[in-house]
């Protein structure tokens, strides 16, 4: 099984910071470190290849220093990374991450499989893996806990719920975001880490995956961050005392005062 897991470098949370002018995460010279939620794709790729055989490939988007991402799945054991690194793609929102992401891994594909995580922690959308899929003209399956291989090219899924968890079956190629709750991703070991430091990605560029510069970074984003502002923080305390009767109504009168309709 040929499986392609997408991994982000993301600011460590500590270190954030944003471009007065764009509004966008200023990511050069920021410690940065693999989204957390990444890990658990990428421990279920490897997991996959151990019980079906093929390769895994890792795919990441940023600045040179993205490295690093892949540095650290080729230590954890993928076979090998692809950098997708250009000015061109600085500010680039969801659909032009996807977009990019998408092509790249058409060129270095097909896969059988890609896997993604459920969401950046820097961003909270959730949308560049299923941008993906619809990028490629995929099926794709969220919040997925469990894979099984029954055959070949023919998943059983388990997809988490509030309400439970459904079971499906889905033939391949398709697209997965993986939760938390599906493992528990391993440590590299030494073998690995020695590894990871002679590992050089192949590494692309807009040009290099025929892409116009209207539609990657800022020029190929729809959407745009316009303003940014720490959330009003009210701090007091209400004390209400007497009868029942009389602070249930002295409760609705301060709510309604405040603008809280019963």
């Amino acid at each position: 099984m040929k499986i392609a897991v997408c991994l982000k470098q993301v600011p460590d949370t500590v270190d954030l910071q944003l471009d007065p002018e764009t509004n966008t995460l200023l990511r050069e010279g920021v410690q940065a470190v693999l989204n957390p939620l990444d890990a658990f794709p990428l421990e279920a790729g490897l997991r996959l290849r151990e019980r079906t055989g093929g390769t895994v490939t890792a795919f990441s988007m940023g600045p040179p220093m993205a490295v690093q991402v892949l540095r650290k799945a080729v230590a954890m054991g993928v076979d090998d990374g692809v950098l997708l690194s250009d000015r061109a793609f600085a500010g680039a929102d969801t659909w032009a991450t996807s977009l990019a992401l998408a092509r790249a891994l058409a060129k270095f594909g097909p896969f059988d499989l890609i896997l993604c995580g459920k969401q950046a922690v820097d961003g909270d959308t959730a949308q560049v893996g299923p941008g993906i899929a619809a990028h490629l003209g995929l099926p794709q399956a969220t919040y997925v806990t469990g894979i099984e291989v029954l055959e070949a090219k023919c998943l059983r899924l388990q997809r988490l719920f509030e309400s439970g968890t459904a079971v499906l079956q889905a033939a391949c190629p398709i697209l997965l975001t993986v939760l938390k709750q599906a493992n528990e991703p391993r440590l590299p070991n030494l073998a690995g880490r020695r590894r990871s430091l002679a590992f050089r990605p192949k590494t692309v560029t807009a040009a290099d995956l025929e892409l116009a510069p209207e539609e990657v970074g800022l020029a190929g984003s729809p959407t745009r961050v316009v303003h940014v502002a720490s959330p009003e923080r009210r701090r007091g305390h209400l004390r209400i005392e007497g009868e029942p009767a009389a602070c249930s109504r002295q409760l609705r009168e301060q709510l309604a005062a405040w603008g809280f309709a019963e």
